[in-house]
C-alpha cells in the first residue's frame, strides 16, 4: 500500500510519510470531534405552567360546572311543569296592541315619500357623458389604427376562412371533374357499340380531341 500512497509533499520514506500524515489526520478528526461551539444553540428552557396552564384549566372546569348545575335545574323545572300544569298562568285573553303604530306608520310614510323623490330625481337627470360620442370616437382611433397596423385585426380568422373557401372550390371542381369523365366514358361505350369502322376512327380522333382539352383544362385550374 505504501507504493501506492502519494504524499502531498516530497519524501524519502513512504511508510513513514504514510503513518504520520495518517496520524495527524486522526489528531483532527479527534479535535474536531471534541471542539465546543462559541454560539449556545440549544433550545430555551420549558417550563410546566406555560404548557399546562392549571388556571386556565381550572376556570374551565368551573364554567363548565355552571353549566352543568344550570341545565340540571332547568330540567327539573321542565319535569315539574310537564308533570303537572305549572304555577303560573300566562295566557293572556286580550289582542296585542302597539302604543307606537301611529308614529311608526308616519315614519314608514315619510321614508317611502323621501325615496320615490329620490328615484323622480335620479331617474329625470341627465347623463354629464356622452356615450355615443365615446363610441364615435372609439370607432375613429379603431380606423387609425386599422390604417397603422401592419395586418388587419382578425388576420388569422381571415386566413382561415380563405383557406376554407380554397378547400371548397378544389373540392367542386375535383366532383365536377369526376362526373365529366363518367359521362364521357359512358357516351364512349355507346358510340363504340353503334358506329361503323369508319366512324370508330372519327370517334377516335374525337376522342384524342377531348382528352387534348381536358388536360388543358386540368392545366388551366393547376
Amino acid at each position: 500500500m505504501h507504493r501506492a500512497y502519494n504524499s502531498v509533499l516530497p519524501c524519502q520514506n513512504k511508510i513513514l510519510q504514510m503513518k504520520w500524515d495518517q496520524r495527524y489526520y486522526n489528531e483532527h478528526r479527534r479535535k474536531v470531534k471534541e471542539i465546543r461551539a462559541s454560539v449556545d444553540n440549544k433550545p430555551p428552557k420549558t417550563y410546566i405552567h406555560l404548557h399546562c396552564k392549571p388556571k386556565k384549566l381550572q376556570i374551565e372546569e368551573e364554567r363548565l360546572a355552571t353549566i352543568e348545575r344550570d341545565n340540571r335545574i332547568l330540567l327539573e323545572k321542565m319535569s315539574v311543569i310537564m308533570r303537572t300544569r305549572g304555577r303560573v298562568d300566562n295566557h293572556n285573553a286580550y289582542d296585542y296592541r302597539s302604543l307606537n303604530r301611529e308614529k311608526r306608520q308616519r315614519e314608514l310614510l315619510r321614508i317611502t315619500k323621501e325615496n320615490q323623490e329620490i328615484l323622480k330625481r335620479i331617474t329625470e337627470s341627465e347623463p354629464a357623458y356622452d356615450h355615443q360620442k365615446w363610441e364615435r370616437n372609439w370607432n375613429e382611433n379603431e380606423a387609425f389604427m386599422d390604417n397603422i397596423c401592419r395586418f388587419p385585426r382578425d388576420w388569422w380568422q381571415i386566413q382561415q376562412r380563405e383557406k376554407e373557401k380554397k378547400k371548397k372550390r378544389k373540392q367542386k371542381k375535383k366532383g365536377q371533374e369526376k362526373g365529366m369523365k363518367n359521362k364521357k366514358e359512358g357516351g364512349k361505350q355507346n358510340e363504340v357499340e353503334t358506329k361503323t369502322p369508319k366512324e370508330k376512327t372519327t370517334a377516335g380522333q374525337i376522342d384524342e380531341e377531348k382528352q387534348k382539352t381536358d388536360e388543358d383544362l386540368k392545366a388551366d385550374v393547376e
